[in-house]
């Protein structure tokens, strides 16, 4: 997550903070308005690059009260190989096919959120304190878009309806099976052949972090010693790729976790008859499917109604949405 807290050796970001605990009511409200507009921005930026659905979401800003119109493929699932030629003979009227596209409107929506501490803290030169309330503030956002944008996900992987697991695998292991299934049903449910163009592929798989610790402890009957190797080496616990797949491990997958309890209970999601875990595949070769909306980017104004209270703080709101605007890119798994 990127920070976006000044560091205390920020002199002029320091001293209004100072400022802000003045008795000067007017001095006061001055400099938490210039806080507010040094923040903004910075802020912005942890927002967008700090949610854990950055790699998957296309942020795509707008003017604020323009409407959120995507196009869509005019072919849907299912249509795939509705792509017609004729035999010519040379004599005689072509038929004529005409293609109509059509789009979709993702509808924004207002996310909001404020911080505050008291002002002894400023006269005290307590910046820490503001740093953390910064850091909150920054949390509260991003928790809001993660939460939004993976029940989006989630439900456009529920709604197309195709599950793939290992039947061979015992009940909650990650098998190398499982990538290579995944791989093959994304492809041929994806349309086009080998030397399409742009030809749907798994290219990502999110998981729980006790699947990771599955590929972490594969034994020699599985894999060889140089992968093992790599894989005992792979950072921050997270496994680079598996046949190219590339691999995240996420704290909100895994039995009894947030995302798996929205995919059973909210979603009505089955598994697998002995899987224990969901995990999500990806195809991310392309950004033309997973579309964030933001008609209003995040905006940080003080809280002047705090000062009889001798407290000071910060709130702010956006207006964003998510969709997805084809379902073929986005798979469920379970083991």
């Amino acid at each position: 997550m990127n920070k976006i807290t000044p560091a205390p050796t920020n002199k002029a970001v320091h001293e209004l903070f100072l400022r802000s605990g003045s008795d000067n009511k007017a001095d006061s409200a001055q400099a938490l308005d210039m806080l507010a507009v040094a923040l903004t921005e910075p802020l912005r930026q942890a927002v967008l690059h700090g949610a854990n659905l950055e790699p998957i979401f296309t942020p795509v800003p707008l003017a604020e009260g323009s409407a959120p119109e995507f196009s869509i493929d005019v072919l849907t699932p299912g249509q795939e190989d509705e792509h017609i030629a004729y035999t010519n003979p040379g004599n005689g009227r072509i038929p004529e096919r005409h293609i109509e596209g059509d789009y979709v409107t993702i509808p924004t929506y207002g996310i909001a959120s404020s911080v505050d501490w008291a002002l002894k803290h400023a006269r005290a030169s307590r910046f820490d304190v503001m740093s953390r309330a910064m850091q909150i503030l920054e949390a509260g956002f991003v928790r809001k878009l993660n939460t939004d944008g993976w029940h989006t996900v989630l439900s456009a992987g529920t709604d197309r309806n195709i599950l793939v697991h290992d039947a061979d695998a015992n009940a909650g292991q990650f098998t190398k099976r499982l990538v290579s299934l995944a791989q093959t049903v994304m492809q041929r449910n994806a349309g086009g052949n080998h030397s399409s163009l742009n030809p749907g592929r798994l290219t990502d798989i999110f998981m729980s972090l006790e699947g990771i610790q599955d590929i972490r402890n594969w034994g020699v009957d599985q894999v060889d010693d140089f992968t093992r190797r790599d894989i005992f080496l792979a950072p921050n616990g997270n496994i680079v790729s598996i046949y190219g797949v590339s691999i995240h491990g996420m704290y909100e997958f895994g039995v009894d976790q947030e995302y798996q309890k929205y995919f059973t209970n909210q979603l009505s999601g089955t598994m697998g008859a002995s899987d224990n875990e969901v995990a999500v595949a990806c195809d991310l070769s392309t950004n033309d499917s997973f579309m964030m909306p933001m008609t209003v980017p995040v905006s940080i104004f003080q809280d002047d109604a705090l000062h009889r209270h001798q407290r000071a703080g910060f709130y702010g709101w956006a207006e964003v949405g998510f969709g997805v605007l084809d379902n073929r890119r986005v798979l469920m798994l379970s083991f």
